[in-house]
C-alpha cells in the first residue's frame, strides 16, 4: 500500500501548494450566509410539525424503506407525493431520486444513446457532467449563456439531441436565457433539460421555479428539482412525461440500484410543498436587493445576479480564503469558492442570502467585506 499512499500524499500536497485544499467544518459561525436554506425551511418548526402530522396519518411507518423501490421500498404515499409535486410544477409525472446528484447522473446516463448528442453550458453542475460522462452520447459545450454558440453546436447535433442548462447557476447565481434557449431547441428539434435546483422556491408565484414562471413547462422535456435547498429537505425529483418516468424506472441505474428514501423523508418533502405558498418570497428578494445595493455603493466587485446566490470576486485562492477567514472570525458563515471549482482568477466569496438574514446582518457583512478589501 505504500505506493498508493504516496500517490494520495502527493495529490493532497499539490492542493496545499495551490491553496485549494478542502476541509470539513463542524462548528460554523452563527450568522448564516453560506447554506442553501434560502427560505429557512431546514430550521422551520412549522415544517417539522407538519411533517409529523403527515406521518401520523400513515400506518406502520418504518425507520427505513428496507430496499430499492423496485423491491420492497415503494409505497402508495410516495407515488401520490410524486404526482402532487408534478402537478405543482405543471408536469405530467415525476420520479424521486435520493439526491440531486443521483437525479442528474441517473437521467443523463440513461437517456443519450450512441449516435445521440448532448449539449451543455460550460458552467453546468458537476453532477450533470458526470451523468454525461456515463452516457454514450457525444457531448459539446457552449460558452456560458451564449445563444450564438449554442446554435452553432445545435447544427452539429445528430440523433436525439439534449440541451442541458441550469435555470440559476450554482456558482455565479445568474440566470440562463431559458426562453430563448427553448426557442432554439424547438427550431432544431432538440430536447431541453433544465436543472431548477436554485430556482425552486425562489421564483414563480408560489415558488414553482423559472420554467413555470416563463410558461415553458409544456416545452421542456425534463426538469430536475431538488429538495435540499429552499425546500429544506433532501432528495430530488425528475419531472417530465409519464413515458419518461417509466423509462427511468427501467433504465436509470441510480434509481434502480439504490435503497429508497425512508417515508419520513417523503413526508418532509410533501410538508415543504404544503407550506411553500405561505412564504412571502418578496421578502427574500428585498434582502437580495439590499445586499446588491450596499455592495455596489461600497464598490465591491460583485457578480451580476438577482438570485439568492451572490459572489464577491477575488484574484486568487489565497485572497479569497483570507477574506473568508476574517469574516468567519467575526461570526459570519461565509465560504471561499476556489479554483479549480471556479475558473482561475475568478475565486470568490459565495454569499447566500436567506429570508431570515436581518437587514442589520446584511449591512454588517458588507461593511466587513469593505474593511477587508481596504
Amino acid at each position: 500500500m505504500e505506493k498508493i499512499e504516496q500517490f494520495l500524499k502527493e495529490k493532497l500536497q499539490k492542493r496545499l501548494d495551490d491553496r485549494s485544499i478542502r476541509n470539513l467544518m463542524t462548528d460554523p459561525p452563527p450568522i448564516d450566509f453560506c447554506s442553501n436554506d434560502y427560505l429557512g425551511f431546514a430550521r422551520s418548526k412549522s415544517l417539522e410539525k407538519l411533517t409529523q402530522e403527515n406521518l401520523q396519518q400513515l400506518h406502520h411507518v418504518r425507520n427505513g424503506s428496507g430496499g430499492s423501490r423496485l423491491l420492497s421500498g415503494n409505497t402508495a404515499y410516495t407515488e401520490q407525493t410524486e404526482q402532487f409535486i408534478a402537478n405543482f410544477h405543471g408536469f405530467d409525472a415525476g420520479l424521486f431520486f435520493n439526491s440531486g446528484y443521483d437525479a442528474n447522473v441517473g437521467l443523463l446516463s440513461a437517456l443519450p444513446q450512441r449516435g445521440d448528442t448532448i449539449i451543455t453550458d460550460e458552467f453546468i453542475h458537476a453532477s450533470i457532467i458526470d451523468g454525461c460522462r456515463l452516457s454514450h452520447g457525444t457531448r459539446y459545450k457552449f460558452s456560458h449563456n451564449n445563444l450564438d454558440d449554442l446554435a452553432s453546436k445545435l447544427k452539429l447535433g445528430r440523433g436525439n439531441i439534449f440541451v442541458i442548462v441550469e435555470s440559476v447557476y450554482s456558482m455565479d447565481g445568474d440566470f440562463a436565457p431559458i426562453v430563448e434557449i427553448s426557442a432554439l431547441c424547438q427550431q432544431y428539434g432538440a430536447n431541453l433539460i433544465v436543472d431548477e435546483a436554485h430556482a425552486t422556491g425562489i421564483f414563480g408565484a408560489q415558488g414553482q421555479g423559472l420554467v413555470y414562471q416563463n410558461k415553458l413547462h409544456k416545452n421542456v422535456f425534463a426538469t430536475v428539482v431538488t429538495f435540499g435547498k429552499a425546500l429544506g429537505g433532501h432528495g430530488a425529483i425528475v419531472l417530465g412525461s409519464k413515458n419518461l418516468r417509466h423509462y427511468l424506472i427501467n433504465f436509470a441505474r441510480s434509481f434502480i440500484f439504490t435503497t429508497a428514501a425512508p417515508i419520513h423523508q417523503i413526508a418532509g418533502i410533501k410538508a415543504a410543498y404544503q407550506l411553500i405558498n405561505k412564504v412571502n418570497i418578496n421578502e427574500l428578494h428585498q434582502k437580495i436587493a439590499l445586499f446588491r445595493e450596499l455592495s455596489k455603493k461600497n464598490n465591491l466587485t460583485i457578480l451580476e445576479s438577482n438570485s439568492a446566490i451572490q459572489g464577491i470576486i477575488y484574484p486568487s485562492n489565497t485572497e479569497a480564503k483570507h477574506a473568508a477567514k476574517i469574516l468567519q472570525s467575526k461570526g459570519f458563515d461565509v465560504r471561499a469558492i476556489l479554483s479549480p471549482t471556479v475558473p482561475l482568477g475568478k475565486e470568490r466569496l459565495r454569499i447566500c442570502i436567506h429570508i431570515y438574514n436581518t437587514n442589520e446582518e446584511i449591512t454588517a457583512l458588507v461593511n466587513e467585506i469593505k474593511e477587508i478589501n481596504g
